[in-house]
């Protein structure tokens, strides 16, 4: 039935002005505002609407992962324009000085939006 739909996905936040600002300026997406709603239009034709929601609760899972050929480099550009990665310190899940999980897998780094939604670096050469 949706074999040929052109699917796209959406989360919530509480600010669509500061998600504007972060998505499109400190990430550096190409973004398009319509009708109260963000549109992230990410490479490869995929869209991404953001929408407003009064009584927004962050996700408690990763909503957006971003694939870099080096997550240190990555981690560093991302951190000179203002982005806070987060700090995992328990039994065999631990993040590194620079918030970068190396235990195993791809490497991958944690950071939230504006609205508190958990995003992530993560490494794929």
């Amino acid at each position: 039935m949706f074999k040929t739909t052109k699917v796209f996905s959406g989360f919530s936040v509480n600010d669509i002005q500061k998600a504007k600002q972060f998505y499109g300026e400190t990430l550096g997406l190409e973004v398009s505002e319509s009708n109260g709603l963000l549109t992230l239009n990410i490479a490869g034709g995929t869209k991404i609407v953001v929408y407003p929601k009064p009584n927004h609760t962050p996700a408690t899972f990763t909503i957006l992962n971003f694939p870099v050929d080096q997550i240190d480099a990555a981690v560093s550009r991302l951190k000179e324009r203002g982005v806070r990665f987060e700090r995992y310190d328990q039994p065999g899940f631990k993040t590194d000085d620079k918030g970068i999980f190396r235990g195993g897998g791809p490497l991958i780094a944690w950071f939230k939006d504006p609205a508190g939604n958990i995003l992530s670096v993560i490494e794929q050469k």
